[in-house]
């Protein structure tokens, strides 16, 4: 967090220098921390409405919410609000912005596939992502992303326009100046998929996490594996998938084998290969 902060901040006084206008640098930290409150807020309810998802019924849905109940009492986490989403694709996510405003969402496809013990592994994963406020982190650094990428956007496009300290320092014969100057652009400009790598990588890394504890629930990491080798069977996307929440699913939606070839340089889960090898204690 503290990298990706540094980072934004780190875009925003470049282009208000390349300017010459301090008051971008203020609009841009400001805008920053109003998009930060907004998404801590309302992260759940804009996740589950892009999902689809509509509140799951105890008496349609009982072993999904005895699990999950079976689950709380185990982890010591209050229930969190449960969420089913009508796709045939087997998935799951948790969202929230901490663990008394925490929602877990699994679709039709998912319900119908598991077994109990599946069904077990893959809700304990998701009540690691909350127990582990993976669901506040994420959605932050989304925001920051898409905050980075909004200023490089804006100021790649009013590059068009001339202007700002680049001509002045050609003017002035500031060589080092237009040095810096040319520096700076390159780094707006690839801002937002250096920013993207970052969010991947964290996302990465907080899926093999949630495993690990997931597995330290239920003491038996098995169910999970079992449960990840048939979402990796079904190919197929989520009839919903987009970019924005893909990273919050339990595997990807856009199918188990959509990263392939340069794809994978983009990832925003760990190969399902490599995360059922370490579940059952393989080397990969």
């Amino acid at each position: 967090m503290a990298v990706f902060l540094a980072f934004a901040i780190a875009v925003g006084y470049f282009i208000s220098y390349y300017y010459d206008s301090p008051g971008i640098l203020v609009a841009a930290v400001i805008f920053a921390l109003a998009m930060n409150i907004a998404s801590y807020w309302y992260s759940d309810r804009i996740s589950l409405s892009l999902a689809g998802a509509v509140p799951a019924e105890k008496a349609r849905y009982p072993e999904l919410h005895e699990a999950a109940d079976i689950l709380a009492i185990s982890a010591g986490l209050p229930t969190p609000a449960l969420y089913v989403i009508n796709d045939a694709a087997p998935n799951a996510f948790a969202t929230g912005r901490d663990k008394n405003h925490a929602a877990i969402a699994v679709t039709t496809g998912l319900l119908g596939m598991m077994t109990k013990d599946e069904l077990i592994g893959v809700l304990a994963h998701e009540f690691s992502h909350i127990g582990n406020r993976d669901t506040l982190l994420m959605t932050v650094v989304v925001v920051l992303v898409g905050f980075i990428a909004i200023l490089a956007n804006i100021f790649t496009r009013s590059l068009w326009w001339g202007g700002g300290r680049r001509g002045r320092d050609r003017e002035e014969g500031g060589q080092i100046g237009a040095i810096l100057a040319v520096v700076g652009i390159i780094f707006v400009i690839l801002s937002p998929i250096v920013a993207q790598l970052i969010q991947l990588a964290i996302s990465r890394k907080r899926e093999f996490l949630a495993d690990a504890d997931g597995a330290l629930l239920t003491r038996y990491p098995e169910g999970l594996a079992a449960a990840l080798e048939k979402i990796q069977a079904y190919d197929e996307p989520m009839a919903r998938a987009n970019n924005a929440t893909a990273h919050l699913f339990i595997a990807n939606p856009f199918g188990a084998h959509a990263d392939r070839g340069l794809a994978r340089l983009f990832m925003t889960h760990p190969p399902l290969e490599e995360r059922i090898a370490i579940l059952r204690g393989r080397s990969t």
